[in-house]
Order: C-alpha cells, then structure tokens, then sequence
C-alpha cells in the first residue's frame, strides 16, 4: 500500500460527526424546554440529582474505552491483521458487559446508601438513580460496538445511534414524566430519568444494525488474510484496552472535577470582591449558564475532529508513515484555526447582541467577551489532545490537563477576588486553563511528529477574521434595520462571504486544503480558482 493513499479523508467523518452533533444539541435544547414546563424547577432539581452519579459511574465504566478500542482495531486493519481486531471487538465486547453490568448493578443497590449518608439531599431522588442504573449497562456494553466501528474509520454509525439515542432518549422523557406525574413529582422525574436507558437501547440497536451490515465486507478480508500472525491473548488485550483507557477516563472525570472547584471558589471570591450573594450567584451563571454553553456550541467541528483523527492517526502511526502523519496533523490544525479564529472574533463582536436576544441578560457581555478567545484555544485543545490519543499517548493529555486544572485553580482563587475583574476573572483563569493545556500537548506533538504551528498563516487568518469582525459591528452599530433580531442575521449573512473572500485572496488557505473539506470543498475550489 503506498502512503500517498494512506490518507482516507478524516474531515468526511468530521462533517458527518459535526452534522450529528448539532442535531442532538437542537433537540436536547427543545428537551428541556418541554421538559422543564412538564416537571417545573422542584422536578428539573430531583432528575438533575441523579445525574451526576450516573455520570460517574459512566465514566468509570466505559469513558475512554471507544477510544481505546479504535486505536487498537485501527492499528490491527493498518497491518492487515482482521483476525486480530476481531478478537479486539470480541474481547471489548465480553469485558464491557461485565464491567456495565457490575456498575449498574452497583448503582441499584448503592442507591439508598446514597441518600442515608445525605450524599443525595433529597431522599425523592433515590427513584431517578434507579431509573437511570439500565442505563450505565447498555451504554457501557454499545460503547464496543462504537470504539470497533470506529477504528474502521467508519463514522456514519456513531452519527445515526447518536441521533436515534438523543431521539428515544427525549420522547421517553416527555412521555414518561407526563404519564407518572399524577403520581408524584418523585415519579415523574424517574419517569424522565428513564429516557437514557431507552436512548441507550436504540443506540446500541443501531449500532448493532451497521456492524451485520459490514460483517460481509469483515468476512470477506478475513477469508483473504494471508498473513500469518500471532494472536493477542484476551488478557493481553484487556491489559491494552485498560492502559489506553484509563487515562481518557481520567480526563472526562477531571471535567466534573473541576466544574465542582468553580462552584466552591468562585462564587466565595466573589463574595471577597464585594458582591453580595444574590450577586455572586448570578455572575456565576453568566459564566457557566450563558458564556461556556456558547463556547462549547461552537466547538462542536473541532470536538468532531478529535473523534476521526484518533483512528486515522493511529492507522498511520502502526504503519510509521511519518510524511502523512505531518500531512494529516497539518491539514487537521489547518481547518481548526480556519473555523474557530473567526467564531472567536464573532462571539466577541456579537456578545452583546446575543446575551440581550438569547438570555435577555446585557450584563453578561463582558463574560462572553472574555471566554470568547476560549473558542480557538479550546479547538486547538481538543485536535491536539485527538492527535495524541492517536499516536498511543493516551496518558500525556491527562497530565496536561491536571497540570492545567491546577494552574486555574490559582488564578480563580486570585482573580475572581479583584474587584476590577469579578467573574471576569474567572472567564480569564478559565481560557489561560485551556490555553496552558493545549501548549503542552503542542509541544508533545512537535516531540513525536515535528509539526509547529504555522504562525503566518495564523496571522492571516487573524487579519480577515478582525476584517469580517469590522463588517459584523458595522452592520450591528448602523442598525440597517428596526428589527434587532433581523441586523444579527444580516450581520452574519454579510460576515461569510467577507471572510471567505479574504482568506481565499491572503492564501491564508492553500488549493490543496480547501479541495479536501468534505461536499464544499471541491465547488469552493472551483468558485474561487482565481484567487488560489
């Protein structure tokens, strides 16, 4: 196999992964809305103290494990060796459904200690966190499934059982919150709770659906596997999968982790600046509430990106094709930097547009303000951390980000206490947590591959993103229209083509780039041959 070809488009699973995900965010998004007038705040609170035990017990049992699978199988397919990465499944498959099933298990009978030792403050929550035990088993056990899928670069599989799960996932909520609801608040919100484990069911069916669909293509190139091989043994795979997975768990556990920090630092310092209490809650829902919701929204194609780079990566690492891996790791930052630079000037150009239209609160402009440069460094965290995951350093990001959550919080602890700054301190520690993080995985990632970004072609994807910022304030401060709402859509109508148009004249994006992005990329090609 030549290396030039070694190279499938990991950006087609970044738009079909990215398409998902807005999905699942716009009906989980009108989930709550519903939801929220069916259970009232009193009922949202009973549902919503369950979860962060579930949570816990996911990421525990299965988080990082997908990650681990796709590694390993997408090494195995590099070398031909299908018998091998269908042992991988196979082996995934039987330790997640032990593993899901002792944890969910765990989770029943664990759930009345939960409340005696008040560890769970409202005793009516006790029937949420059996509602929700199912679940943590069938996630756990489809999590297999989806880290094998994966590893075959395919991603159409995790998009359809992502959508079909947030689907039954919802209507189960709606339905079953409705029906239980005549019999106590306490049932309708195990009512609701009850929608992840349904979600997880049509998930896994969907998921088990695409893979008796490729066991032909798997038949086939097991039939004509010619290569001799020597067979991991299942505690040999097990010792892998474990050693690759523990530390993206550890990750996903520092999120929490670290949300619990701000809660306890930040609203205290607040109190430390002169806010009063009412006060220092509201500020702190500007920053958690409205400001990383719309970091996290714009976010989605880079968190897309991580999850396809991880197989690709690895398939190329197995092969040692360190020419296409500087080409997959360029081509990777290259479209990161070409979508969040100019969300990040957006956001913060818009930020008071859109904390008076979506939140109807003004004064939660400077936050948005702040955490809006959070954008780009959260995109370059999160392909960075893809890029590694990739090359088998599973546990260099882990140590990035605790090394990162340290630093924040000493900054939370000192910045959000200066009256000057308030929460704006916060938003601050908060892209400087990121910021450092992702520095260090760069220099990691210079380490194994020798990639450094490219700071003239960031310089001028800067230029036209501040140029289309320009456009985008003009159009707000001149108020072309009466309508608010109408000069924000126009605003981002106009901001396109402008910033198109400029990094297409600045070369700020190369032919060979643009003709790679998926469906737009060959008619943009043709469109703006002239200026390229």
């Amino acid at each position: 196999m030549s290396k030039n070809n070694l190279m499938p488009s990991f950006l087609t699973g970044t738009l079909i992964l990215t398409i998902s995900g807005i999905v699942v965010k716009v009906i989980g998004s009108l989930n709550w809305i519903i939801l929220s007038r069916v259970l009232g705040g009193e009922g949202i609170g009973l549902y919503q103290m369950g979860f962060p035990i579930y949570l816990l017990a996911l990421s525990v049992s299965s988080a990082g494990i997908p990650v681990a699978i796709s590694i390993i199988t997408a090494e195995k397919l590099a070398k031909n060796d299908y018998i091998g990465a269908k042992k991988v499944f196979h082996t995934s498959l039987y330790f997640l459904f032990l593993t899901g099933l002792v944890f969910s298990l765990a989770l029943v009978f664990g759930a009345k200690a939960l409340v005696s030792w008040g560890l769970i403050r409202d005793a009516r929550a006790y029937y949420s966190i059996i509602a929700l035990a199912p679940a943590v088993f069938f996630v756990t056990f489809l999590s297999s499934f989806r880290g094998y899928l994966q590893g075959w670069q395919t991603m159409t599989p995790t998009a359809v059982s992502e959508i079909c799960e947030q689907l039954l996932r919802v209507i189960t909520m709606i339905a079953m919150a409705n029906a239980l609801l005549p019999y106590g608040l306490e049932y309708a919100a195990a009512g609701a709770s009850l929608g992840a484990g349904v979600g997880a069911v049509g998930g896994l069916l969907v998921l088990m659906f695409f893979y008796k669909r490729m066991q032909k293509e798997m038949a086939l190139k097991l039939n004509q596997q010619t290569t001799l091989t020597i067979s991991d043994s299942a505690l040999t795979i097990i010792k892998r999968l474990l050693r690759l997975a523990l530390p993206v768990s550890m990750s996903s556990l520092m999120l929490p982790l670290v949300a619990n920090m701000d809660l306890l630092i930040v609203p205290a310092r607040l109190e430390v600046a002169g806010f009063s209490v009412s006060q220092a809650t509201e500020l702190f829902g500007y920053l958690t509430g409205m400001a990383v919701p719309l970091v996290n929204l714009s976010t989605i194609l880079t968190a897309s990106l991580a999850i396809s780079l991880v197989p690709s990566i690895a398939k190329l690492a197995a092969l040692k094709a360190k020419e296409a891996i500087s080409k997959q790791v360029n081509t990777a930052f290259n479209v990161a930097a070409l979508i969040t630079i100019p969300c990040s000037v957006g956001l913060f150009v818009l930020a008071e547009p859109i904390s008076s239209l979506i939140y109807n609160a003004p004064l939660a402009t400077p936050t948005i303000q702040v955490m809006s440069f959070g954008i780009f460094i959260l995109g370059v965290h999160q392909v960075s951390t893809g890029i590694l995951q990739g090359l088998g350093h599973t546990s260099i990001p882990m140590f990035n980000m605790i090394l990162a959550a340290l630093l924040k919080v000493l900054l939370n602890y000192q910045l959000t206490a200066l009256p000057f700054l308030g929460i704006k301190g916060a938003a601050l520690a908060t892209v400087v947590d990121i910021a450092f993080a992702a520095i260090l995985n760069l220099f990691f990632i210079y380490k194994y591959t020798g990639f450094a970004p490219n700071l003239w072609q960031l310089g001028k994807l800067s230029f036209a993103s501040l140029c289309m910022g320009l456009v985008v304030y003009a159009t707000i401060y001149w108020q072309i229209t009466t309508s608010a709402n109408l000069n924000l859509f126009l605003a981002i109508l106009f901001a396109v083509p402008v910033y198109t148009f400029l990094t297409l004249l600045l070369g700020a994006v190369d032919r060979d780039s643009l003709q790679k992005l998926p469906v737009i990329g060959p008619r943009l090609t043709t469109i703006f041959q002239r200026f390229i």
